[in-house]
């Protein structure tokens, strides 16, 4: 049994591990088997994030958080969480391995995942053109007209980034406002590649065994129009994953994890949540490690609160080998 089990390795689980391996909690951090790093994993230039002036690349910075966490001796292990037993004193964390963790605390921080258009051929021809990755996907797009549909800064980063691949970019919007801070609106508006098709929503993806065309709706008149396509970014937003704490965890109204008041608490004693998880505003890597230090303090503080013996007992644990 350990003191600490973090589940998430986007900037909120690492920077939680950071905090609790440097207050001797020797925590084990579970990152997904596939999306290890967080959304990051998949952002070109993050200029935003302080202490790069110049700006840094998604990937390289998600790995020096994992370096750093790494350095005061958190355990990182590639996998996912398949179910959560979390009332208790010993909470208990499934992974798809079939192994079993045990730990006296349990800092939530799985991030979101990638909202979808619900419409027909999205799912079909996922991975055949239809994407919600430019980082990952741009490169099989070179010399070709491709689309963006979405109105924030996510929206205006995938379609900016892809006009160094694509002949053509087109951006889809549902209305004529967009909620795209102004210098991302604007850069993308100033680029020659891409194009703005406002007040058009997608009804339908086309394609045999790869995407050939979409169908758009007007928003205000309702025609319906086709625009040939080789390939489809969806940057719609995202939504909080938290459908392994169904029925333990409560819930926001915006299905976000409701804790108590501006701690990482959640309604379980000993279960904290951090990042965009409960974040349903900002949604920031910024925000989301400053979340992450706030869990890190709360289980710190949870932990001592304990009976002493309790918690050597667990320290030991975690201290010998399996």
């Amino acid at each position: 049994m350990r003191q600490l089990i973090i589940v998430g390795s986007g900037p909120a689980g690492y920077t939680a591990a950071i905090y609790a391996a440097r207050a001797n909690l020797s925590p084990l951090l579970i990152a997904s088997s596939v999306t290890a790093g967080g959304e990051l994993m998949n952002t070109t230039d993050v200029e935003n994030y302080p202490g790069f002036p110049d700006g840094v690349q998604g990937p390289e910075l998600m790995d020096l958080f994992q370096k750093q966490a790494e350095r005061f001796g958190t355990e990182v292990v590639l996998d996912d969480v398949v179910k959560f037993e979390l009332e208790g004193d010993v909470k208990r964390v499934t992974l798809g391995s079939g192994a079993v963790e045990e730990a006296l605390a349990v800092i939530y921080a799985t991030g979101s995942a990638y909202r979808k258009l619900g419409i027909e051929g999205e799912d079909r021809l996922s991975g055949h053109g239809v994407s919600w990755c430019a980082t990952c996907d741009g490169f099989f797009f070179r010399e070709k007209v491709i689309a963006v549909v979405g109105g924030g800064d996510s929206a205006m980063e995938e379609a900016t980034f892809l006009t160094k691949f694509a002949s053509k970019v087109y951006v889809i919007h549902r209305s004529d406002s967009f909620r795209a801070s102004e210098i991302m609106l604007d850069r993308a508006k100033e680029n020659p590649k891409i194009e703005f098709l406002t007040n058009k929503v997608v009804e339908r993806i086309d394609g045999d065994e790869l995407v050939s065309h979409i169908v758009l709706r007007d928003t205000v008149d309702g025609t319906e129009s086709t625009l040939d396509l080789n390939g489809l970014f969806i940057a719609v937003g995202s939504d909080p994953r938290v459908h392994l704490v169904h029925g333990q965890l409560a819930l926001t109204e915006h299905g976000t994890i409701a804790v108590d008041g501006r701690t990482s608490r959640t309604n379980i004693p000993g279960v904290f949540a951090a990042g965009d998880v409960l974040d349903p505003t900002y949604r920031q890597a910024v925000t989301a490690a400053g979340s992450g230090t706030v869990a890190a303090l709360d289980a710190e503080h949870y932990l001592a609160s304990l009976p002493r013996e309790v918690v050597a007992k667990a320290a030991e644990s975690a201290s010998v080998p399996a």
